[in-house]
């Protein structure tokens, strides 16, 4: 299935590309949540029509998006958790804490969008990283203290 991109998809291509994809992923994904149309004549005169515009849209969630990052990276979480032995959560912070830590500090983040290469289950200092756009990721740390008694 051949498709123009309206929008830059991970993986897959920038605004304006021509790209072919597998029937099910465009039929499925990319067109209903509006990141692609059908490749046909009419379309391509279309789009070309709409180039600017998608274009310039792109730019501008770019920059908002590297503002973000950049209040974001000022940012200091902290969490307090219950230890077995001092040093070791009895759970971990997962990734739906951290989007309610987030959250309360104001930034509205889905959780799909907050990247942890590994999971918290210790006290200490932590990093982590949100994607606020496919080409902006912001890289944050969170302070994980043990509760006292």
């Amino acid at each position: 299935m051949q498709l123009i991109l309206l929008e830059r998809v991970d993986g897959l291509g920038a605004v304006g590309d021509e790209v072919g994809v597998k029937p099910g992923y465009g039929r499925n994904f990319l067109l209903p949540q509006e990141k692609a149309i059908l490749a046909n004549e009419g379309n391509r005169k279309i789009f070309e029509r709409r180039r600017a515009v998608l274009e310039a849209k792109h730019l501008d969630e770019l920059g908002q998006a590297k503002a973000v990052a950049e209040k974001l990276a000022e940012l200091e979480l902290s969490v307090i958790r219950a230890t077995s032995d001092g040093s070791t959560l009895y759970g971990s912070v997962s990734s739906a804490d951290l989007t309610s830590l987030l959250k309360e500090a104001g930034y509205e983040v889905q959780r799909r969008f907050i990247l942890l290469d590994e999971q918290i289950k210790t006290v200490g200092d932590h990093q982590f990283r949100v994607r606020l756009h496919p080409d902006v990721t912001a890289d944050l740390s969170i302070k994980v203290e043990a509760e006292s008694l």
